[in-house]
């Protein structure tokens, strides 16, 4: 069993294809198909059922992933740690980003720096809700995630990076464009475009309108940011962002923002990491420049809120 082996067989797990796992580790399908036979082969197992659009784990392949995460995160943890005693910048990195935030924003930014930096550093990123990139922070998955505040996850740490303001939005034709604050009232009688159910965000926002004794009329729940926006440009309704999110936009002239009267919604991003995991200089290095590009000081651990989430 080698270590391209495991790293194309996790590839595959999470594309759900063999063209696309072998996207990812920068080789050929024959040449990745080969590999997970040679690996079936001396496990004596079958670890993919291919279905008409994408491959199913067997049981034994479900097995085999849960161990090939804590195989390669040992190799991993193993290669930088030598790599830092010989001084050499090499490593592997791989982050999350929520779909549904603005966190994607700064850090092609930051990777471009850390790859100047270090071009020996392999870097990877995957999307998806705050919750998923937790639980794939606790199996290892992956090293660290942009989520939004607060998570409730044994075994996580997460530090915050930025604060924002909620705001409603919509289009400038839209017939109270010019106001500049609406009211809760107001917004009970709009079609509105939020998040969809469970993250954070939604959270704050139907926990402020239920105190205030509205009922609001959600006319679409959509994962991604972009796709609010989008939908709210088109004269779709309404939609509750964070400020953040919409300056380009507001400044072009696209959308129009307003102030919700009375709201004091604050919206927190923050990067959550596996709590007593072994961090990396490349880890350290990616935290530092997350801190700088948010605003965060690098030299005052105290302007910074460290927490270690539990179930409750």
């Amino acid at each position: 069993m080698e270590i391209r082996q495991l790293r194309a067989f996790v590839a595959i797990a999470e594309t759900g294809t063999f063209t696309a796992g072998a996207a990812r580790v920068h080789v050929t399908q024959a040449a990745i198909s080969m590999q997970i036979k040679q690996l079936e082969v001396e496990l004596r197992a079958q670890l993919f059922v291919r279905a008409p659009r994408r491959v199913i784990l067997t049981e034994a392949g479900e097995k085999l992933l849960e161990r090939a995460y804590v195989i390669l995160r040992e190799h991993d943890a193993a290669r930088e740690e030598l790599a830092a005693l010989t001084g050499a910048e090499l490593g592997r990195l791989r982050i999350g980003s929520a779909s549904a935030m603005v966190s994607a924003d700064p850090l092609p930014q930051i990777l471009k720096e850390l790859r100047e930096k270090y071009p020996g550093v392999e870097t990877s990123v995957v999307s998806g809700t705050s919750a998923l990139l937790v639980q794939q922070v606790l199996a290892g998955e992956i090293d660290a995630a942009f989520v939004s505040l607060p998570v409730e996850a044994r075994g996580v740490q997460t530090e915050l990076l930025s604060e924002d303001s909620l705001v409603a939005i919509a289009s400038p034709r839209h017939q109270l464009a010019k106001q500049k604050v609406v009211s809760a009232y107001a917004l009970a009688g709009e079609k509105l475009i939020l998040g969809e159910r469970g993250g954070n965000t939604r959270r704050l926002i139907d926990q402020f309108f239920a105190q205030a004794g509205v009922k609001l009329k959600v006319a679409m729940e959509l994962s991604r940011l972009a796709a609010i926006k989008r939908m709210v440009e088109a004269d779709m309704g309404v939609g509750i962002v964070p400020l953040q999110s919409v300056l380009e936009e507001v400044g072009k002239g696209t959308l129009v923002r307003w102030w919700i009267e009375g709201a004091q919604i604050n919206w927190q991003l923050g990067i959550a990491r596996l709590v007593g995991g072994y961090e990396s200089p490349i880890h350290q290095k990616f935290l530092m420049l997350c801190r700088k590009h948010f605003g965060q000081s690098t030299k005052n651990p105290s302007s910074r809120q460290k927490q270690k989430t539990k179930k409750k």
